[in-house]
């Protein structure tokens, strides 16, 4: 990967430009036309998750003069989303796709870290270890056996726990409950007694309302208020410690990503780490104004138990110990990860959270 020297001469908002110098017109002529297929694991009403892949799509176009595109479906018009569109990459049926890594637990927990692990790190220091504390390479070394080239490609920023019917008071009011989650957080959330269920998106709103789960996770305020929930459950619990800064995952099949010229592969990294800073930034300036309307609504907000949030903090280490003892793809990932994330926390703890909590006090 070029990216992080290229940017070195680009700021974002430069980063167009930089790469059209890159790419001039007279060295456009001679670059090839390349049509790819993207799948993309979120339906175009989630405009601003799904636009992470427009988002790609639409700079490498302007920056190859049209000579480079990339035409994005939505899950199920090529392949259903989830796993299926990793599974498609790596396959060689599309050549990328915009997802969450951790779709693929299944396969191998590793795979959890490209998007999030419990108790993991938050938006920025995701983006410091992956730029800059070798978290690229022990992912893409991971993800090469997978034929898989990898891209950040945007984040949600720490998630909502979820939507519940009944009150979250204690530890256990966890014991039996039937809620929607997947991957290492529901894993989780089985070790302190609840029961995971594995439920389509389309099919979220209906089982809530019926009482065949008792709870849902989903994003956040902006997306959950479009797929009202609030209408099916009033509790709105924080914070979703599964997914505290989950990384949206751009894979490209390898034999693809081998063929393009430099000047696409550098087009792509710029896009992607566009898509990656700019869906952030619009989380953070729609989750608040979604969160108003929740609450005018009738939402009640609330902080998960320490009881509850205690005994998953320490499902999540036996979970990490016992993977690390067995699968050594997921200890080098692990300790690349967690070391890093120690030294991040140590430092958002001296300036940064002194001074949020400070601030929060006098809102």
């Amino acid at each position: 990967m070029e990216r992080r020297d290229f940017l070195k001469n680009a700021s974002i908002g430069a980063a167009a430009g930089v790469a059209a110098t890159v790419a001039g017109p007279a060295l456009a002529q001679n670059l090839p036309q390349v049509n790819w297929r993207c799948t993309s694991s979120f339906p175009k009403s989630l405009d601003t998750i799904h636009g992470g892949a427009t988002t790609i799509a639409k700079r490498v176009e302007e920056l190859s003069g049209g000579k480079f595109k990339i035409r994005v479906f939505a899950p199920g018009e090529i392949v259903p989303g989830g796993q299926a569109a990793a599974d498609a990459v790596q396959a060689g049926t599309v050549e990328a796709c915009h997802t969450c890594s951790f779709y693929s637990v299944g396969k191998d927990k590793t795979f959890a870290f490209g998007t999030a692990v419990p108790f993991g790190m938050n938006f920025r220091s995701m983006n410091a270890w992956y730029y800059f504390g070798g978290g690229e390479k022990v992912l893409n070394d991971f993800y090469g056996g997978f034929n898989m080239v990898h891209l950040l490609a945007g984040n949600t920023g720490t998630q909502m726990a979820g939507w519940f019917r009944k009150e979250i008071k204690s530890l256990a009011d966890v014991k039996g409950l039937k809620m929607r989650i997947s991957g290492l957080g529901g894993e989780v959330m089985a070790r302190i007694g609840a029961v995971p269920q594995m439920v389509a998106g389309a099919d979220i709103y209906p089982s809530l309302e019926k009482g065949t789960i008792d709870a849902t996770e989903w994003i956040g305020p902006y997306d959950d208020e479009k797929l009202g929930f609030n209408k099916v459950a009033k509790f709105y619990y924080y914070p979703g410690f599964w997914e505290s800064g989950p990384s949206i995952n751009f894979f490209i099949n390898k034999q693809a990503w081998e063929k393009l010229p430099k000047e696409y592969k550098e087009m792509l990294e710029v896009a992607a780490y566009e898509a990656n800073i700019t869906m952030m930034a619009k989380y953070d300036h729609q989750n608040p104004i979604a969160l108003s309307k929740l609450l005018s609504s009738g939402t009640q907000v609330k902080k998960l138990p320490d009881d509850v949030m205690e005994a998953a903090y320490k499902g999540a280490q036996d979970l990490y110990k016992e993977e690390t003892a067995k699968n050594p793809k997921f200890k080098v990932v692990y300790d690349s990860y967690f070391g890093y994330r120690k030294s991040q926390l140590a430092w958002m703890g001296v300036a940064e959270m002194t001074l949020d909590r400070f601030m929060m006090a006098h809102k």
